[in-house]
Order: structure tokens, then C-alpha cells, then sequence
């Protein structure tokens, strides 16, 4: 794991290949089409356990920011905290 790369993080959020939300992580995890997920500083501890046990065999890049949800959905130009994103191939 790395830590704040916010400047590629804003680079990459502006290509718009990205999918923000846990959920839609994981989903996106599991078909095998993400290239890298960001975790703020503050991302539930349950989460932060399954992404790390699919980091393990998964492959993708895994980046745990110093920057809490409600920073990371400001980056993000969203109105909502943003716990977890991740970046598509």
C-alpha cells in the first residue's frame, strides 16, 4: 500500500475512469476491471478487510489515503463522502 498520491488521484478523476462507492467497487473488483482502489483514512474497518483480502489475490493497486470520506468526496466534486473509489483499466 501507498500513501497520498492525491495529485494522480485528481489527474485520473478526470478522465472519468472511475466508480466510486463500496459496492460498486466490489463489483467492479470481481469482474476483474479495476486497475487501482483508494481508501480514505476513515473507511470502515469491514470494507477495508474484504478489499484488502481481494488486493491479495486480485492484483490491482491498493492506495490508503490520509484524507477522511468527506475530503475524498470534495475531490471528488461530490456533494456525499466518498469512502472507497477505484480506478477502471
Amino acid at each position: 500500500m501507498s500513501t497520498e498520491p492525491l495529485a494522480d488521484l485528481k489527474k485520473v478523476i478526470a478522465t472519468g475512469k472511475v466508480v466510486l462507492g463500496t459496492s460498486n467497487t466490489l463489483k467492479a473488483i470481481k469482474t476483474g476491471k479495476v486497475a487501482s482502489v483508494y481508501m480514505s483514512s476513515n473507511v470502515p474497518t469491514d470494507v477495508k478487510a474484504d478489499i484488502t483480502h481481494y488486493h491479495s489475490i486480485g492484483g490491482f493497486g491498493l492506495v490508503q489515503l490520509e484524507t477522511p470520506n468527506d475530503e475524498l468526496g470534495t475531490i471528488c466534486r461530490k456533494s456525499f463522502s466518498v469512502s472507497v473509489l477505484c480506478v477502471l483499466k
